[in-house]
């Protein structure tokens, strides 16, 4: 009796030890691009990845999509330079100021000097 114990906590060792032993994760988004990143996470929920970055700082839409849409960092590095591209797509680049209208009249008074001399020390 007591060999058939033995061979039953070793038979049970050994299968807890099988499957108790270290989980080797697969990651899942490796090699995706960022469009189809965020037509399987995202797209469900959102027609267009337009708009979704508007307004968010990069480091808190990265932490945004890490934790809630995306299953590893580099993937929601990925998400967030797209959105952010798709974003900045759209708004057609940075825009140029108007010029002010005493410039435009052509005088030669710089808006950088001030009013009055600066007195001597």
């Amino acid at each position: 009796m007591s060999s058939r114990i033995t061979g039953c906590g070793l038979v049970v060792a050994a299968v807890m030890a099988a499957l108790g032993g270290p989980a080797v994760a697969q990651n899942i988004d490796r090699g995706k691009p960022a469009p189809k990143l965020f037509a399987e996470s995202c797209a469900a929920c959102h027609r267009s990845a337009r708009g979704l970055a508007k307004g968010r700082f990069r480091l808190t839409l990265y932490l945004f999509l890490q934790q809630h849409y995306a299953s590893n960092s580099s993937a929601a590095w990925e998400l967030t330079s797209y959105l952010e591209s798709v974003d900045g797509a759209k708004r057609g680049g940075p825009r140029v100021a108007a010029k002010p209208q005493a410039a435009a009249a052509g005088t030669s008074r710089s808006s950088l000097r001030p009013p009055m001399p600066v007195p001597a020390r």
